[in-house]
């Protein structure tokens, strides 16, 4: 395959995005203990302008693992809780009657923004679940007669609790395949949940009128950002100059293909995981110090792009089998190791169970 010029990533390069990234994840840290991981898929993401779903039980910090990373880069940040009553012209905008002209004018919604957190995207209706993830694709809005471009960088951050089922309905498999990576949280080590602890005891109250709150994480969150988007824009070229060996990219096709033959598997993954792998593993190159792909960027982010893009089916999800062991054994095959496995995440725990992944990928 034609390849980019890689010799444009110089040392100098490589050490503007190192400063920039620990920037950030110094951030992160000041007010979320751990979730590495997560950090780097949605720097992944943010490098890459792909999206995001967070798949997790409540209590996770997923809400305030976004805040933190849209104050700790310069960007615009919006936020919408996603309910039944929800309707699309909540988050696109919609045309309204301006009483003093008697003509209509534009609102343009909370989408308009770089940086979108859908929260609990799950318990919206399909309609208003349709309208998001079009502009998701398309990065445009039309309103009335008019079409609007979606600012630049647009990135969306969804979440998703996956135990509860009253009030939800399930994202079908053409809709998550938008996502460009789909990441289920775990529940903190021990030693971290005590880190947790210890933090939140020590944030006390704050005064306000004549009483007094219990100050939160959000209250500690710093406004201003330790990057900037000039240096985000930067990290974003150097994505693109990472080089992809055509060995690489053999393996992905072979990887995605297999998803469409295994016998237990009745919906495999589709071209676009493909290029999200792709995608996704110059990033994580770049965010690991290279300026080259390997097959660990493969079997690290094979869980998150490909397991919400397959569906098992019937008979195999009847004998016990799940999207995450399918997987585990389609990449264990070609000779990666298990699932899951990146960075030390935990392989037990609610969200790294397989529990997570049978409840996307064989429902």
């Amino acid at each position: 395959m034609a390849q980019p010029n890689t010799s444009k990533l110089s040392i100098d390069d490589f050490r503007r995005n190192e400063a920039f990234l620990n920037a950030v994840r110094e951030r992160v840290a000041t007010v979320v203990v751990g979730q590495d991981l997560v950090v780097e898929r949605l720097l992944i993401a943010l490098f890459t302008g792909g999206h995001v779903l967070l798949q997790g039980v409540p209590g996770l910090a997923k809400t305030l693992l976004v805040s933190v990373l849209s104050r700790s880069i310069d960007l615009e940040f919006a936020r919408v809780q996603f309910t039944i009553d929800l309707l699309p012209g909540d988050i696109l905008g919609s045309e309204v009657l301006d009483p003093r002209t008697g003509e209509f004018r534009v609102r343009k919604g909370p989408i308009f923004t770089n940086l979108l957190l859908a929260d609990e995207i799950n318990r919206a209706a399909p309609k208003v679940q349709g309208a998001l993830l079009e502009a998701m694709q398309e990065r445009k809005v039309t309103l009335g007669n008019e079409t609007f471009k979606l600012p630049a960088p647009f990135l969306v951050i969804a979440t998703q609790n996956p135990i509860e089922q009253t009030g939800t309905f399930e994202l079908p498999e053409a809709q998550l395949d938008r996502f460009m990576l789909v990441h289920r949280l775990g529940y903190p080590k021990p030693e971290e949940e005590r880190e947790i602890l210890i933090r939140n005891a020590a944030l006390g109250v704050e005064r306000s009128d004549k009483g007094a709150i219990a100050r939160t994480e959000f209250d500690v969150l710093k406004k201003e950002p330790v990057g900037s988007s000039k240096e985000l824009v930067a990290a974003m070229e150097a994505v693109h100059q990472v080089h992809v060996s055509d060995t690489f990219v053999e393996h992905v096709v072979e990887a995605v293909n297999r998803t469409r033959t295994h016998p237990s598997v009745e919906l495999g993954c589709s071209p676009r995981a493909g290029i999200s792998l792709v995608k996704a593993a110059r990033a994580r190159a770049l965010i690991h110090g290279r300026h080259y792909v390997i097959p660990e960027d493969l079997f690290a982010l094979a869980e998150d792009v490909m397991l919400h893009r397959m569906r098992l089916k019937y008979e195999a999800v009847a004998e016990g089998q799940t999207g995450r062991t399918v997987l585990d054994e389609i990449l264990r095959s070609m000779g990666g190791e298990r699932v899951g496995s990146d960075l030390g995440a935990p392989a037990n725990g609610a969200a790294s169970n397989g529990k997570a992944g049978a409840a996307v990928a064989a429902s």
